[in-house]
């Protein structure tokens, strides 16, 4: 293995690349990288490229029938102020998953991209919301 990658790389399975593509850089701060949709792009946000796969995709076809539903994992996005960003979000038509939970490592919830894929927005303890 190398480390000449600078990024930290998630692939995500979903149904409509550009959907994802226009979710991620519209709502959560990604930058589109590159584009070959329909069949696949990616995005990046600070060290996290973003992998999205279409159906089309090599990464998409070596995916077992039996693994084709959206899972557990989920990516991580640290953010600053979660309620402004749930207000934000819920402002642009975005739905959550769950409640935000609060625990002694900080307050998250979760909302899906379009595919249905997860992604938590977390603000860690300690971190107060920015005035």
């Amino acid at each position: 293995m190398t480390a000449s990658e600078p990024y930290a790389s998630v692939r995500y399975i979903v149904d409509d690349v550009q959907a994802a593509v226009d979710f991620y850089t519209t709502h959560l701060g990604f930058a589109l990288n590159t584009s070959a949709a329909p069949a696949f792009a990616d995005v990046v946000r600070g060290p996290l490229r973003l992998l999205v796969s279409g159906p089309a995709s090599s990464g998409a076809r070596a995916t077992p029938d039996d693994a084709t539903t959206a899972g557990r994992n989920r990516i991580h996005l640290v953010v600053d102020d979660l309620d402004a960003e749930i207000d934000r979000l819920r402002s642009a038509g975005l739905s959550f998953r769950s409640d935000v939970i609060a625990g002694p490592g900080g307050r998250q919830i979760l909302l899906t991209d379009p595919a249905g894929n997860l992604v938590e927005l977390f603000q860690p303890a300690g971190r107060p919301a920015t005035p």
